[in-house]
Formats: structure tokens, C-alpha cells, sequence
């Protein structure tokens, strides 16, 4: 990866060279979690699968300059997507610098130390699954504090 300026991370997303953009991932390895949508009502949920490339002892891509081969729909992510995109974590680097917001203070950028991801929560090591193992999505769905759809659906109906 070439030289970085000094402090590059607080300039906006369209001003960031190659290796400046990819040195403001954190590493947290959620953007490589697989979603699911509602096809109702369009909503996008997480679950706990990773993509099968996804290293799970570093949440990090095994094969990321290739990944594109082996995972043709892998969003590759641009300054412009990254504002636009919904289902990016609300602590990702790029959605925050979109949005105009600054780094959280564990963004490795910031603490020099990217184990600091993991200390704070944002990193999926330890949490997740492999989509090699994993069966159907559906059975990993992160409702969050939401029931289950099925759940709300069988209330509606007792009344």
C-alpha cells in the first residue's frame, strides 16, 4: 500500500487515493455479513453468516484482491455507496465519513492499535458463522429487540 497524508481520514470520501481508502476499513468484517431482505416490506436484516471468504479469526477477506471471482455479487464499495448504502453498519468508517461524521476513538486510525475494533464490539471475530456451515439464512436472522415476523403475525391474529 503507497503513503497515506497525515490526518487523510477527515477528508471527504472523493478526495481519498487507492491506499487511503483502504486504510480507513476498520476490519470489523460486518459489511461481509450476509443480509436478509423482507420481501414486504424491503427491510434489510442482518444475520450472524459470514461471507465464505471472510477469514473468521481476523474478520478479514482471505482473498480480496480476487474476491470478485469467487463472490460475483461482493459490493465493491465507492465513495458514493458508501452514503447511499443502508445495511453498512452505523460505525463504519466509510458510512461515518459519507455522512460527514468523525471516526469513533477505536478506529484503529485513531488508537493505533486495530485490536481496539475487537474491544469495542464492532468486530464480528467470535460471533460468527461461515455461509459454508451455516444452512439457510433465514435460521440466523438478527431480530435485534424485534420479534420474529411469525411472532407479531400470530399476535395480530388473537385479537
Amino acid at each position: 500500500m503507497g503513503a497515506v497524508r497525515d490526518r487523510f481520514w477527515e477528508l471527504p470520501l472523493d478526495r481519498l487515493d487507492p491506499a487511503e481508502w483502504e486504510a480507513l476499513c476498520d476490519g470489523c468484517g460486518q459489511c461481509c455479513l450476509h443480509k436478509v431482505e423482507d420481501a414486504d416490506s424491503g427491510r434489510i436484516w442482518p444475520t450472524n453468516v459470514a461471507c465464505k471468504l471472510l477469514d473468521l479469526k481476523t474478520a478479514r477477506c482471505s482473498d480480496y484482491r480476487h474476491r470478485r471471482r469467487y463472490v460475483p455479487d461482493c459490493v465493491r464499495l465507492t465513495p458514493d455507496l458508501a452514503g447511499s448504502l443502508e445495511w453498512l453498519p452505523a460505525t463504519c468508517a466509510y458510512r461515518l465519513r459519507a455522512d460527514g461524521d468523525p471516526l469513533p476513538g477505536w478506529h484503529p486510525l485513531l488508537s493505533g492499535d486495530p485490536l481496539t475494533v475487537r474491544l469495542s464490539g464492532a468486530s464480528v471475530i467470535g460471533r460468527v458463522i461461515s455461509e459454508t456451515v451455516a444452512g439457510p439464512l433465514e435460521q440466523h436472522i438478527d431480530w435485534g429487540d424485534e420479534e420474529p415476523l411469525e411472532v407479531e403475525r400470530a399476535d395480530d391474529d388473537a385479537d
